[in-house]
């Protein structure tokens, strides 16, 4: 049998949620986060989106492309609240929520509460219970599997429906640019280019031994999904698979004696979550993020779990030494992976110590 799958994103999340309770910047280009010479957008509206600003863009960049743009401070306590109140909405209807974000999720709507056969009018139902009941709106894609529910909720946004049925699915693919594969970025699709490959006819064209050779394991994924199949379930419980931590630092560090005070902070914040969480991993990784944005990570492996504060600091400082660049740095992360035991939590988690959810919307 086969399953009738939702996925649900919220239109530009946070911008909308301001725009909702400040009635003068609705219809204004409007950017969350800071104006400052660091600062980045962690959202923009589409009123901001019509002159390129988007997610993860710096401030300055954005102020550049949209003069008049309108920034506003983050409210990250009512974004969750009212990510609660949309999957309240969920629940009204199925058990099986995979969230992906603050503000997207998979449902499995194949067996629902309601009992209703067709999950293009339960999709339908959810947005309408978004806009009426939080004033906000929604996109939503129905199909058979994962990766053709999210496909379609992109195709129309924002407030978009979209339903791919199985006897669409391989024509609509074909003609799929190759960047709207799942786990297709810029360095796979340029990978990808290179090939030959520009459509998801191109890609189910070219065989498994060549797509495998190429990307590894993720050949077969690609494989599948040209050929419309996707087999992955809708789990509505995940295990944690790391805890981590970062900072964006209000100035570029230059000096190493800054960068281990700073690198102090970052490893006691993480010791407090490890302890929170109740997590034990045996790999310890550094993140770094230059002046450039350009960044790297260092990791190592023990053969015992690393959640103390002293070998924390002691391994992350042995880390820092591998990294040959000298450019100054503006973010320092650490995350512990590799779980000791298998715990059901909510996915793998980078939690910003500073106000920048730019990996959020």
């Amino acid at each position: 049998m086969l399953r009738k799958i939702i996925h649900i994103d919220m239109d530009a999340f946070f911008a909308s949620v301001e725009q909702r309770d400040n009635p003068e910047l609705r219809g204004k280009p409007v950017a969350v986060g800071h104006s400052s010479k660091r600062g980045v957008v962690a959202a923009a509206s589409y009123e901001a989106r019509k002159y390129g600003v988007h997610s993860a863009m710096p401030s300055v960049q954005a102020s550049r492309l949209c003069p008049h743009l309108i920034f506003v401070p983050g409210r990250m306590h009512i974004y969750k609240e009212v990510s609660k109140q949309v999957h309240e909405i969920f629940r009204e209807y199925t058990d099986l929520i995979e969230p992906l974000s603050i503000d997207e999720a998979f449902l499995d709507v194949t067996e629902n509460n309601k009992e209703i056969p067709l999950g293009v009018t339960i999709a339908r139902e959810i947005k309408e219970k978004i806009k009426e009941q939080l004033q906000l709106t929604a996109s939503a894609g129905v199909s058979y599997n994962k990766f053709l529910a999210k496909i379609a909720s992109d195709i129309r946004k924002p407030d978009g429906l979209c339903t791919i049925h199985p006897e669409q699915a391989l024509d609509f693919i074909s003609d799929l640019p190759i960047e709207s594969f799942w786990g297709v970025g810029p360095v796979t699709a340029k990978k990808m280019h290179r090939l030959g490959i520009h459509t998801g006819l191109d890609l189910r064209e070219t065989s498994l031994q060549t797509l495998i050779r190429h990307f590894g394991k993720s050949g077969q994924l690609y494989y599948d999904f040209s050929r419309g199949v996707d087999l992955r379930p809708v789990e509505s419980e995940r295990v944690r698979k790391s805890v981590g931590c970062e900072n964006t630092l209000e100035k570029d560090l230059k000096r190493k004696s800054s960068f281990i005070i700073e690198l102090y902070h970052v490893a006691t914040e993480l010791v407090v979550r490890l302890e929170k969480s109740e997590f034990r991993g045996n790999t310890l990784t550094l993140k770094i993020k230059f002046n450039d944005f350009s960044q790297v990570t260092r990791s190592q492996t023990l053969e015992h779990p690393i959640y103390k504060l002293k070998e924390i600091l002691a391994l992350a400082k042995k880390l820092f030494q591998t990294i040959e660049e000298k450019r100054p740095i503006r973010l320092i992360g650490l995350s512990v992976s590799n779980p000791v035991q298998q715990k059901e939590e909510q996915g793998e988690v980078w939690e910003q110590l500073s106000f920048d959810f730019s990996d959020w919307d």
